[in-house]
């Protein structure tokens, strides 16, 4: 189990949108997060110094592109050039967390491919590899020329739903586009499955939830997502379920990017027994709410970067 010829020792970064997670990360691994300098200018034009040099390094660069979304990116890319100007072995960046994840295809005329032009910059910048966890879509991946690990919390996230009764217990979608994770979390779990069916209208632009396909009827749910951002859509899918005789709902989904006031139309929704998310993105005190359970992706994170550096097998990890 040597480590991959021509690479140096492991050498870890944290971006400022990723902080709490690398130390977690680090502290996995026991490889202490190499120190740097950033400085912002009264322009706002950003710049880096190393600490320390990392010629030769089998480097990985740890920073979510949640809010401010801007700020990260352009952070992350300028942490990647001077990582690549001083002569890392390899660059691996590790982003938990996509942006502009949702704008994967020209679905009206006239708009850009923003998660395309994300994976371009990322590559110009001069990173060899990257990382992440659970794409808004799969075919996001190709975007990229680099080899990428593409991870789930799916199963943290199934894992821990695992001891809840499964007599009156079933996994509901919030949409039919996350049919296929919603089957495999109910599958995990050994019950059944619903769906909540939305319909677009011309008069409507938002999405409407109208019926449930399932029986979901005296059950308690397992409403499952992707990413929350307003709330808005996992709410009302959550209210249908309740017109349908659902009991208690339990919320899951990995990216809790929670704009305000998600967090308080989550914890004011009565019949919604707890919510269960990830530190993909930070979630700071004042968006967490007590019905609120964190679970943490650093072990994950820790146990790839480490098959990464070593030339282990990824897919073992999950029997794949």
């Amino acid at each position: 189990m040597g480590r991959m010829v021509g690479y140096g020792d492991i050498c870890l970064l944290a971006g400022t949108g990723s902080t709490d997670l690398a130390q977690e990360i680090s502290k996995y691994i026991d490889v202490p997060l190499s120190g740097y300098d950033l400085i912002e200018f009264p322009n706002e034009n950003l710049f880096m110094r190393l600490q320390g040099s990392v010629r030769g390094k089998d480097v990985f660069l740890i920073q979510s592109m949640a809010t401010p979304v801007h700020r990260n990116i352009m952070e992350m890319l300028i942490m990647i050039d001077c990582l690549k100007r001083d002569s890392a072995g390899r660059i691996t960046a590790v982003f938990p967390y996509m942006a502009y994840a949702r704008s994967d295809k020209k679905d009206q005329p006239r708009v850009p491919i923003t998660a395309r032009l994300v994976a371009d910059m990322i590559e110009t910048a001069g990173a060899d590899r990257f990382m992440t966890i659970d794409l808004h879509a799969g075919q996001i991946q190709g975007f990229f020329s680099i080899p990428g690990d593409v991870l789930t919390a799916f199963h943290l996230l199934s894992d821990y739903f695992l001891p809840l009764p499964r007599e009156d217990l079933v996994v509901a979608t919030a949409d039919l586009g996350f049919a296929k994770k919603g089957r495999n979390f109910a599958e995990k779990l050994g019950v059944p499955l619903a769906f909540v069916e939305k319909r677009r209208t011309e008069n409507l632009p938002s999405a409407r939830a109208s019926k449930v396909i399932g029986n979901v009827e005296g059950k308690n749910v397992v409403l499952v997502d992707d990413e929350v951002l307003t709330g808005g859509s996992i709410i009302e899918a959550a209210h249908i379920l309740r017109d349908h005789g659902a009991k208690d709902i339990h919320i899951s989904f990995t990216h809790a990017l929670l704009a305000p006031p998600s967090s308080e139309t989550l914890d004011q929704c009565l019949y919604v027994k707890e919510v269960v998310t990830t530190n993909t993105v930070p979630v700071p005190e004042s968006k967490r709410i007590p019905k609120m359970k964190i679970l943490s992706v650093a072990p994950l994170l820790g146990e790839v970067i480490l098959r990464a550096h070593e030339g282990r097998s990824v897919g073992e990890l999950f029997n794949e």
